[in-house]
């Protein structure tokens, strides 16, 4: 019987066909869910460094009264330095190291004694100093203060009978306080009338103005204001 030359071929099996559209969304699947894990990772990183950069570093706040005129207007907007003072770490008394201790000059926002709400005043004196107000005229230890950014609106004086406003002290500042007032002296109520401000309530010190608007007077925007230091 004749043997067949024919050399015996195997038969390979096909994969299964795949359509157009399977093979594009299986080649995709891994690389969407990257991108979209990518951006979430993206967005959580930003999140916890703004929280960080404002609760430690720079927080924007909003001039809502009329106390600090005329260095502070309303519908001004400036960024407070926190780091300077110290930061308070969320949810507990601690606070991170301070660079330096608030002096007199310095323009500081702060916790409300009175209310929790954020202020902002200047700081006149600091613990140890002997603070006394005459007929609107500020003291400490014993010398007047030249104070050529204050104002005053009201041409009246107020007896030490009527309020603390324009007569009070002497008054010692107790260790860890300093005393508050507002430059617009007729119209603020400050440390004349709570008294010391305790050290830990002190939240910043304000550092520029970004950006400041009048919504009562066009045009609105107040574009001279935009980048001046807070002194």
């Amino acid at each position: 019987m004749a043997r067949s030359d024919k050399s015996i071929k195997t038969i390979q099996p096909q994969p299964a066909a795949l359509t157009p559209g399977a093979t594009a969304t299986a080649r995709r699947a891994p690389h969407t869910r990257s991108k979209w894990r990518e951006g979430i990772e993206a967005i959580v990183v930003a999140f916890a460094l703004a929280l960080f950069f404002r609760q430690f570093l720079v927080q924007a706040f909003r001039i809502p009264s009329s106390s600090m005129e005329s260095t502070l207007l309303v519908g001004d907007f400036l960024f407070v330095n926190k780091f300077l003072y110290g930061a308070q770490v969320p949810f507990t008394s601690w606070r991170l190291p301070a660079l330096r201790q608030p002096k007199a000059g310095d323009i500081i926002v702060f916790k409300s004694p009175t209310d929790g709400r954020d202020f902002i005043k200047r700081c006149v004196a600091v613990a140890g100093d002997t603070l006394e107000i005459r007929g609107k005229v500020l003291y400490v230890n014993g010398r007047k203060r030249e104070e050529p950014f204050t104002q005053h609106t009201d041409r009246g004086v107020l007896l030490p009978s009527q309020a603390p406003r324009d007569y009070m002290g002497p008054l010692v500042i107790p260790e860890g306080h300093i005393f508050m007032m507002g430059d617009n002296r007729d119209n603020s109520h400050d440390s004349r009338f709570w008294g010391p401000l305790e050290v830990s309530r002190v939240r910043g010190k304000a550092m520029f103005i970004y950006f400041s608007v009048d919504m009562h007077e066009a045009p609105f925007l107040r574009a001279t204001r935009i980048g001046d230091l807070i002194r």
